[in-house]
């Protein structure tokens, strides 16, 4: 087998390497900058230039090489190229080749263009390594300009009420997904802290936010009618949140889709909208790889698994450490 599945991760043994591993290696591939994907400790570090700011900004000094979308690279016997996942910028499936048999680890990834990061890309192979996050087909979601609406004029009917509009958004990828599309025209747009360190992250790297206030301990939140707050999802409802008085709070995530999830939130609105793919999105990712073998991860792995298996995928079942989108990620988790 091209990959195996080990106690500290998925290894590649003709290149001695392993891929997003969750125990300390010598040598980690990894596919995005989540907490779950990138942890500390491995000796050396490779990702895709994208990805490498905000890897640096979690983990510290870390010894990190970095390569291009498509670049090939030579690792041992195994020739290895990264390819976009369309996750959260920077974000990659890994392809891996040995002796003619190709494997790709998909990490977390979402099919739909989301004007943010890098378009996923299809990536044909033998064996496919696929997330399941919301491997269920209640999970679909609606296009983006839908859901950013619904932002838009939830934001404006708050400001238009003299209440402030605090939304919970994961720090990496969703919040600044949200930046790059909502209308800032609206009102003024205040950040948590943890949203901000990775706004000056992805700003350093090009990409056109619009102006946000950082909150400091010392911010008049008075000195801000009609604001919107983009802050983790853990931050509502604390000390931190009702600071700023009157207000209506709402989640942005994949786990909306379900009423349960929704009224355990006891926010006032839930938006739709996710980092991972649909359940039509995997589905779609699987059958354009052309792969034989499936290998789900986390996510509704039991029914998934048995759906393809039963439309004539050779699928199984790998356990792993990833979360996928999680309800109280902390402000570095992933979260859709």
């Amino acid at each position: 087998m091209v990959l195996s599945f080990t106690e500290r991760g998925i290894y590649c043994p003709a290149g001695d390497f392993y891929v997003d591993p969750w125990k300390p290696v010598p040598r980690a591939l990894i596919t995005h900058g989540h907490a779950d994907h990138a942890r500390p400790g491995h000796g050396a570090y490779l990702c895709t230039h994208g990805a490498a700011p905000v890897m640096r900004h979690r983990l510290g000094d870390i010894r990190l090489d970095t390569i291009a979308y498509a670049e090939t690279r030579q690792i041992g016997s195994a020739r290895v190229s990264f390819h976009p996942a369309g996750h959260v910028p920077g974000s990659a499936q890994i392809r891996i080749e040995v002796g003619g048999e190709v494997w790709v680890v998909s990490g977390d990834y979402k099919t739909t263009p989301d004007g943010l990061s890098e378009a996923f890309e299809p990536v044909r192979c033998h064996s496919f390594i696929s997330e399941c996050t919301f491997g269920l087909p209640v999970f679909t979601w609606e296009p983006q300009d839908i859901v950013i609406n619904q932002i838009n004029q939830w934001w404006a009917a708050n400001a238009s009420a003299g209440i402030t509009t605090m939304l919970g958004a994961y720090s990496l990828g969703k919040a600044q997904r949200l930046l790059a599309a909502i209308d800032p025209s609206i009102g003024p747009i205040l950040t948590h802290g943890a949203v901000e360190a990775t706004n000056a992250v992805l700003r350093g790297q090009g990409y056109a936010l619009p102006e946000t206030v950082p909150v400091m301990p010392d911010t008049d939140h008075k000195a801000y009618p009609g604001a919107l707050v983009l802050a983790p999802p853990s931050a509502l409802g604390s000390a931190w949140a009702r600071k700023f008085g009157p207000q209506s709070t709402g989640f942005a995530s994949g786990w909306m889709r379900l009423r349960g999830v929704r009224r355990r939130r006891a926010g006032d609105r839930g938006f739709v909208i996710s980092d991972h793919a649909d359940w039509p999105g995997l589905l779609d990712a699987i059958r354009t790889t052309e792969a034989e073998n499936i290998y789900v991860t986390h996510g509704y792995t039991d029914i998934f698994a048995r759906y393809l298996r039963e439309t004539g995928y050779n699928a199984q079942i790998v356990a792993t450490d990833y979360t996928g989108e999680v309800l109280d990620p902390a402000p570095d988790e992933d979260g859709a």
